[in-house]
């Protein structure tokens, strides 16, 4: 069974073998060293000044950020399932926020944006994806993130790579806080959460809130070559071996390159045999296809071409279809899924099987 889903995906031999190496103690020399020097590799990915990594899914450094940031009031961006919860875990807390919300298939709109936080001195923060996976689109995060700092350059950003760090280069320039997790582009099983900060959010944490994930804690440790609490440590082992491979042995021009070639040859190739792309401003880290028998493909895929890919969630759900692009992917197993998909139009006559995806693939790699 191929993983085409955008989270997890596949989990590369070489990643395999480091997870299932030697266990050691968290609370050693040895392990020291190696907190230390995956830091450090985070900190070339993100680049940013400081970084932590959590015990928890993405959704805990959401939460750990958000409430460690706001002093007063967030502005939250919301068009998709991931930005909804950005507003959810303020109401848990008890934290005052404005909402923006937008179709899962449109991008944050600049000057709504800078509008309400013109009207609105209270606002101290922004909180938004990289990439929406709800829907497979992507902000123009660098560029609004410059433009609210050109307003207030004391606003925090806080964005959301989950499913963008380690697809597509992000200009941090103006970010604050650049969420990841283990189970997307750094293709390792979910559980480890991480972190890149400005000298700018550092400060603004202070003393930090909260128990488990009080950010300031976890910075203050980890500076010291510990953690607060018991660390994911198979993972992080892992994720040493993920960075090592594609920041010093692939080079992360060289692996950008070929994610966004892989990418457009992805969405020429459904574009070709009559598909629709659904996202307005699609993200590199998938293709998100809107259909009204999503889920009769999604079912022939799996079932007889043995490749699982994502559904939709919400008023999306049986609509769409997703398929991930991240992650080190080989080309024959892209080009195996768009034949796949060709076969199945064909299958529940939509389209006759012609080899058109596959050609179209080939040409644009």
């Amino acid at each position: 069974m191929i993983l085409a889903t955008p989270g997890p995906v596949e989990v590369p031999f070489f990643a395999q073998e480091a997870i299932l190496g030697e266990t050691i103690h968290h609370r050693t020399p040895e392990f020291t060293t190696i907190l230390n020097d995956t830091l450090s590799l985070f900190k070339k990915l993100v680049k940013l000044p400081e970084a932590v990594f959590l015990s928890s899914s993405g959704t805990g450094a959401m939460e750990a950020s958000l409430i460690n940031i706001v002093n007063k009031k967030a502005l939250t961006i919301n068009a998709g399932k991931f930005g909804e919860r950005w507003g959810k875990i303020a109401k848990a807390y008890g934290i005052e926020f404005s909402q923006l919300c937008y179709e899962w298939n449109t991008p944050a709109d600049i000057e709504d944006i800078i509008a309400t936080i013109k009207a609105d001195s209270d606002i101290d923060s922004l909180f938004i994806q990289v990439s929406e996976s709800a829907g497979g689109l992507r902000h123009p995060v660098e560029e609004i993130a410059k433009e609210v700092k050109s307003i207030n350059p004391d606003i925090i950003v806080v964005a959301d790579g989950i499913t963008a760090v380690g697809v597509e280069k992000i200009d941090t320039t103006n970010i604050d806080i650049l969420i990841t997790g283990s189970q997307k582009a750094l293709m390792l099983p979910p559980g480890l959460a991480m972190i890149g900060f400005s000298q700018k959010a550092v400060d603004r944490i202070g003393n930090g809130r909260g128990f488990y994930f009080n950010l300031a804690n976890e910075i203050k440790k980890q500076k010291e070559g510990s953690t607060a609490f018991t660390p994911a440590t198979t993972l992080i082992i892992a994720l040493k071996a993920v960075l090592e491979k594609i920041i010093n042995e692939i080079g992360l021009d060289e692996l950008y390159q070929k994610t966004a070639k892989r990418h457009n040859a992805l969405i020429e190739s459904l574009k070709a045999i009559g598909l629709e792309i659904y996202p307005k401003a699609p993200a590199k880290s998938m293709a998100t296809i809107i259909n009204d028998q999503a889920e009769e493909i999604r079912k022939i895929m799996k079932n007889k071409f043995e490749v699982n890919m994502a559904g939709g969630q919400d008023h999306l759900k049986g609509k769409i279809f997703r398929i991930n692009n991240m992650g080190l992917i080989e080309d024959y197993k892209m080009l195996w899924i768009v034949s796949s998909i060709e076969k199945t139009l064909d299958e529940l006559n939509i389209r006759k099987f012609d080899g058109t995806a596959g050609k179209v693939f080939l040409e644009n790699m």
